[in-house]
């Protein structure tokens, strides 16, 4: 048995997002629970901080977000903002500056950070040339310093149907931004990029992470192009934490001995054909998830 070395216990940073109830900012993204319902299946499972879903799921006031969630014992851990950040014709920063200071009103500590498109859903994406991937990394810059006099961290998310996907693209903001990064091993193993490979050769710069479970195999068809994403996530390509092929275990023991104390958010995607059956659906699965993390605390001597 290995003992790394931590001061917050793992369990203590484990959070939950609405994604993994299905409630997404895409268009036609399934069916869309309550957020009364979510958060209560949240409170009912012991998760005591979450991240805050699309525009439009919590209250846009801070003060009515905030005690929405406290109400719930919930604790604000921040949220997923798309930004179109690789034109020069567009300034990103009023948008992005208006939802850090909503994040920082909240109690919220983390801007999660997509090189949006531009285009609704996550199924294709342009190809950057030199222009854009200046564009891109002063403006990521410029977020990460605006975060920073606010009090939070601003991390970019390699995800599909983005600018930044492939391994080449994640490790190219890393030599060219000083952005930290939101580790998601959905969508960096989706992307071709080995999310334990990454956290051994980064590890300073991963300030969020997002843990989910992947199929692999489903996941080639996405990288190949067979496959577009939002169909491969109804048909499964995300699993609960411990049913996937992404070594859950590695990841942690990895980011843990390095001193990682960020959050552990669990991000199952998932699209409802509609309203779960009592105890099934997205509590079934999380709870599978949170036992999983549990496993993994107790075999790696993580206090929990």
């Amino acid at each position: 048995m290995t003992t790394l070395p931590t001061h917050r216990p793992l369990m203590s940073r484990v959070a939950a997002a609405p994604i993994s109830w299905g409630v997404c900012e895409v268009p036609g993204w399934g069916h869309q629970l309550p957020p009364t319902q979510v958060l209560e299946e949240m409170r009912e499972l012991g998760i005591t901080a979450t991240e805050f879903g699309p525009d439009g799921f919590l209250p846009a006031d801070p003060r009515n977000r905030a005690d929405t969630l406290r109400s719930y014992g919930l604790d604000a851990v921040g949220g997923f903002v798309p930004a179109v950040l690789h034109r020069p014709d567009h300034d990103p920063l009023p948008t992005v500056t208006a939802a850090l200071d909503t994040f920082a009103a909240c109690g919220a500590t983390t801007l999660v950070l997509a090189a949006a498109t531009g285009q609704d859903g996550y199924d294709s994406r342009p190809t950057l040339d030199e222009t854009g991937w200046r564009t891109l990394f002063g403006n990521l810059d410029a977020i990460t310093a605006a975060a920073s006099r606010r009090g939070l961290t601003a991390t970019l998310h390699p995800h599909i149907g983005t600018l930044v996907e492939r391994e080449d693209e994640v490790l190219r903001v890393l030599d060219g931004s000083t952005v930290p990064l939101c580790l998601d091993t959905g969508h960096l193993l989706a992307g071709g990029t080995d999310p334990v490979s990454l956290a051994r050769h980064a590890p300073d710069r991963i300030a969020h992470v997002h843990l989910k479970d992947v199929d692999s195999a489903s996941a080639q068809e996405v990288r190949a192009g067979r496959t577009p994403y939002a169909t491969a996530v109804a048909e499964d390509l995300y699993r609960p934490l411990g049913q996937g092929d992404v070594d859950l275990a590695a990841l942690i023991g990895t980011l843990e001995t390095h001193g990682y104390q960020g959050w552990y958010v669990m991000e199952q995607d998932t699209v409802l054909n509609g309203l779960p059956t009592a105890g099934q659906g997205p509590l079934r699965d999380v709870r599978a998830s949170l036992d999983h993390l549990s496993r993994i605390a107790h075999s790696q001597a993580v206090p929990r």
